[in-house]
């Protein structure tokens, strides 16, 4: 029978069917990871891009009250990471946002949020390459008196005060090495890329504690006055925004690593108590550093100090201890922070791109992966091309915030995928159920990431909007046609 056009929009699959698709089939990807792999993969994914980078965009925006800028991000990622836990207890497959709401709301809705993650993800992973490339050239320098040429280590489309400018034979080259190494990496499998994030991310955490010791030995309580500068939201006299709200949204994107979690449904072992688990761990662990590292890093210099600041934690240990060393070990330990970072969000892109394929959205090289490593290989290649050359050709700046745009409207929209779930599959089995009933939780999460959506600026939107125009033509010209829900066929 011939569907209406509102049938194909707002068709949808089942619970369970979407929990078995992304196994039993020549498409198969396999059950190898643990809850601590698991944790280690949220770890990995979001610690690092916040600390690292976003404070010398995020304090000039809010100066010492970007403690609660952080907060304020950290609560929208708490509200949000239990309404994810409940559809992963529920649903757990590798498509993260995509799949809970294709089941919840339907085809139209699961692909303008497929096309919300892969915005995220792509620049995510460009973005944190990019910082990957201040910290290394500060490692460099401090340890072997060599810094990498400025033509080499800048990216040729840059954002200036004036706008947008090219320089022409400029290329950040070691954020393509970067991803060179992360598809290498991934190739040959979850497993073991998973292993080697791991050691990473306990290497990582051991340097940010150091950096927190010693910050904290130069703690001044003037760098904390005034404490507010530019109050709860406002803009400043070029008509930027400022203010707490604007600096939580420059962050936010500092919290995909959530996200991440939820992509690898299909590959974790009792996916529908260690995925949940998993995210409530990984939350408070990445909530509690990031607030330790932000107080101890605002103590330790004036909030002016932060703007346009290059590698700025290895910068401030360098100024407390008055030498090299310290800065060295903290810019290894970035180093090897964001490449594990890099790792994980094209990791989850891959399995995002995986998720469509095997419904038919786009085409089918998208869905194959390697009878050999289980591995979705088109996928990696082609994520870490696109990757790879935003990271070595655009300047970082244009990318923090439109991370996050793609960020908080998927978390928006999984919030309200479970009101629906709740209504529409009551008896559903769900590993993990939101207290306070199916509307207080999900409302709050949806209240907040609006209120934080709100100051970001103009042309994050309008670049947003024409992504998504972009990806709707994608749809309407061979999505809509080419869906399994549209030809009858479940997945391979």
């Amino acid at each position: 029978m011939t569907q209406s056009l509102w049938q194909q929009l707002t068709r949808t699959k089942t619970a369970d069917a979407e929990a078995e698709g992304a196994h039993g089939g020549s498409g198969e990807l396999g059950r190898s990871l643990n809850l601590f792999a698991l944790v280690m993969l949220g770890v990995g994914a979001t610690i690092g891009t916040g600390i690292f980078f976003a404070m010398a965009e995020a304090v000039p925006k809010a100066g010492p009250a970007v403690v609660w800028s952080f907060v304020l991000a950290g609560v929208a990622a708490a509200l949000t990471a239990l309404c994810y836990a409940e559809l992963a207890s529920s649903i757990p497959a590798s498509g993260s946002a995509y799949s809970y709401t294709y089941v919840s709301m339907g085809e139209l809705v699961a692909y303008i949020v497929g096309a919300c993650l892969l915005l995220e993800y792509a620049l995510a992973a460009s973005a944190t390459s990019i910082g990957w490339s201040e910290y290394l050239n500060n490692f460099l320098t401090n340890s072997v008196g060599w810094s990498i040429p400025e033509a080499l280590r800048s990216p040729m489309i840059v954002r200036g005060e004036a706008g947008m400018e090219i320089h022409a034979g400029h290329i950040n080259l070691p954020p393509i090495i970067l991803v060179a190494m992360c598809c290498f990496l991934l190739l040959r499998g979850a497993r073991e890329s998973a292993a080697i994030n791991a050691v990473m991310v306990l290497i990582k955490v051991g340097i940010l504690l150091f950096f927190a010791v010693v910050a904290f030995t130069a703690f001044n309580p003037s760098n904390f006055v005034p404490f507010n500068p530019f109050g709860l939201s406002g803009t400043d006299d070029a008509g930027n925004k400022i203010g707490i709200v604007a600096a939580a949204g420059t962050i936010f994107f500092s919290f995909i690593g959530l996200d991440t979690v939820a992509t690898a449904g299909a590959e974790v072992k009792n996916p529908k108590r260690n995925v949940p688990l998993g995210i409530m761990l990984a939350l408070l662990i990445v909530v509690t550093a990031y607030i330790l590292i932000c107080v101890a890093a605002m103590g330790a210099q004036p909030a002016a100090a932060f703007k346009d600041q290059e590698a700025g934690l290895a910068v401030i240990l360098q100024n407390v201890m008055q030498a090299k060393w310290p800065a060295v070990l903290l810019s290894a330990g970035a180093v090897i922070s964001v490449f594990s970072v890099t790792l994980v969000t094209i990791y989850g892109q891959t399995r995002i791109l995986f998720a469509i394929g095997r419904d038919g959205l786009i085409p089918k090289a998208f869905q194959s992966v390697s009878p050999r490593t289980l591995a979705p290989v088109v996928n990696t290649v082609f994520v870490c091309v696109i990757v790879g050359l935003i990271g070595g050709f655009v300047d970082s700046g244009y990318l923090w915030d439109m991370v996050s745009m793609g960020t908080l409207v998927a978390f928006s929209l999984v919030s309200v995928g479970v009101i629906v779930m709740r209504y529409k599959a009551p008896n559903l089995e769900r590993g993990f159920k939101l207290p306070f009933g199916p509307w207080v939780i999900p409302g709050l999460s949806v209240a907040v990431c609006l209120f934080i959506v709100k100051d970001l600026p103009t042309e994050t939107y309008r670049v947003f909007f024409i992504w998504m125009a972009v990806a709707l033509t994608g749809y309407f010209a061979y999505g809509i046609r080419h869906s399994r829900l549209a030809q009858g066929k479940k997945r391979p």
